[in-house]
């Protein structure tokens, strides 16, 4: 692969980069706050290849034809699949196969803040499950709540509303579950994504997979929903 073509790759790499950070599709591989990171690695990968490509068609001018070119290896283009897969193909968000394989991510924070406003209450699963678990749900009595999350069953038919929590990217994933009790369809489908209202009980169990706690919520109603634009929940670490 001779110079202009290395500059052809840089370059396409950082329009991909660029792509990337200006879109939703950056929040399947990291974290929201990560983006400008993405903008900013494309936009020195373009003036990187800009430069090369200048650089060397300067450098041809002043040495003129080259009499004994030797041929570069052609498996260095093997290079531009795994661009081509990410401009291609964008891989889903992690769902209840990951979920069920691995423990529970919660975490006792260090305090809770107010409620917002509404009725039902708008909660994410990771602050639900929170102050269920390790609050005893005593900011939620009285209180109905609704959550988003996706739908996982185990091997019993046990039914957990999920969101895959970020530290900084996808790899590190991992679930906080609310297992679910009370008014649910007949028909259940994993991974689907649901917006699930109820209210708090103090029943708890514990995951297999890690023993750590998971806290239960008694629906009073569900309805489907698309999938969110940024699938994964970044508030168990700020």
């Amino acid at each position: 692969m001779n110079r202009q073509a290395q500059a052809a790759v840089l370059f396409l790499l950082g329009a991909v980069l660029l792509h990337a950070g200006a879109t939703d599709l950056a929040l399947r591989y990291v974290k929201a706050d990560l983006r400008p990171l993405l903008l900013l690695s494309g936009a020195v990968l373009i003036a990187t290849a800009l430069a090369t490509a200048w650089y060397e068609r300067r450098r041809g001018r002043r040495s003129g034809p080259r009499e004994h070119a030797h041929p570069e290896p052609r498996v260095a283009w093997l290079l531009l699949l795994p661009l081509l897969a990410l401009i291609l193909i964008a891989p889903p968000a992690l769902g209840s196969y990951s979920a069920l394989r691995s423990g529970t991510a919660l975490q006792k924070p260090y305090a809770y803040g107010p409620l917002p406003d509404g009725d039902p209450v708008p909660l994410s699963v990771v602050d639900y499950a929170s102050r269920a678990a390790y609050g005893h749900g005593r900011s939620l009595h009285g209180r109905p709540v609704r959550g988003t999350g996706f739908l996982a069953l185990d091997r019993s038919g046990a039914a957990y509303l999920v969101r895959m929590a970020l530290n900084c990217c996808a790899a590190d994933a991992q679930p906080v579950k609310i297992a679910l009790t009370g008014k649910l369809p007949p028909v259940l489908r994993p991974d689907a994504w649901l917006e699930v209202t109820g209210r708090y009980t103090p029943r708890l169990t514990h995951d297999p997979v890690n023993d750590g706690p998971v806290p239960y919520l008694e629906v009073t109603s569900v309805r489907p929903v698309p999938v969110p634009s940024d699938p994964y929940d970044e508030t168990w670490n700020n």
